[in-house]
């Protein structure tokens, strides 16, 4: 299997990576020569631009875009000058769905076909094993889906709807994201004003062992605490948001569905630059871990744990 790989940030290097354990031939593009060289060492092909790794592809090719949603255009308008009918782009970025659903109509119009792959689980799920969220035709679906199954943890791939439909699941999971983030963070902060003085690591621990509440979530909580103390002093009380929260709420608008909590969130996100404060601490140390700052400070804090 060969694919063409643009974006080498900490989701895309990752997940170059393990392709290339997987045994593929991945020819990568990004603009920082870094980036380029450390894939090299690893056993990518690199490309000098995105017109030499269209020219690197054996026909018909697949070339995946990991690039943030605003950049998806002008990557697009170069490689479709330089593909073929019958080859295939993925954009495995969080683009809003209306523009994928554009875009595949207008590489449709030139033969070139599209998947739009929403990619969940971080930097650390691209390396070990995301979850992928996939839209487009089901025939092309079909022709890559030992290339979703090897990006994929196990049973974590699907295709969900046609062209759109991958990054409209994945705009929604991350609304969601907000609504159980902002309700598990100010959860702890009430457990944090209670007169018992807890041990909120200890509280984080003892949520993730078969409670209702267990999850990935919580698990990152406890290592939070774990690296950065049970007030988060070294956190940032000013939550930073990416645009899918408030996409999901103006979708949910559009289709006259109330979603008050994913709201709620949002504003609160929004409300922290100007106050910040212990909640607003905690959803920042959870970004932190599922967006992979600090990985060595992570891997540190998760041996503290298991110690």
């Amino acid at each position: 299997m060969e694919v063409g790989y643009v974006g080498l940030g900490k989701m895309g290097a990752n997940m170059v990576e393990r392709l290339l354990e997987k045994g593929y031939r991945v020819v990568v593009y990004d603009r920082n020569r870094e980036a380029l060289r450390a894939m090299e060492q690893k056993g990518a092909t690199i490309a000098d631009s995105l017109s030499e790794l269209a020219f690197a592809m054996t026909a018909p090719s697949v070339i995946w875009v990991m690039v943030p949603h605003t950049a998806v255009d002008d990557v697009l308008k170069e490689l479709a000058s330089r593909l073929a009918p019958g080859d295939t782009v993925i954009d495995g970025g969080n683009s809003p769905y209306r523009e994928s659903m554009r875009r595949a109509k207008e590489l449709a119009a030139a033969g070139i076909e599209f998947l739009d792959a929403g990619v969940s689980g971080g930097p650390a799920g691209a390396r070990n094993g995301a979850c992928i969220m996939a839209g487009g035709k089901p025939e092309v679906y079909a022709r890559f889906e030992r290339l979703f199954k090897d990006l994929a943890v196990e049973g974590g791939y699907a295709r969900v709807g046609q062209a759109g439909a991958g990054h409209f699941v994945k705009m929604v999971h991350n609304g969601i994201e907000y609504g159980m983030m902002q309700a598990l963070a100010e959860g702890f902060a009430v457990l944090r004003a209670s007169p018992f003085g807890l041990d909120l690591a200890k509280v984080a621990d003892l949520y993730g062992h078969r409670s209702v509440i267990e999850s990935r979530l919580v698990d990152w909580l406890r290592n939070a605490y774990a690296l950065s103390g049970q007030e988060l002093e070294e956190v940032s009380g000013v939550v930073a948001q990416s645009g899918e929260g408030a996409w999901t709420a103006e979708t949910a608008k559009e289709l006259g569905v109330p979603v008050p909590v994913i709201e709620a969130a949002l504003r609160f996100r929004l409300a922290s630059a100007k106050d910040p404060g212990y909640t607003g601490k905690v959803l920042s140390a959870l970004r932190n871990q599922f967006g992979g700052h600090d990985m060595k400070k992570q891997e540190r804090a998760k041996e503290k744990v298991k110690a």
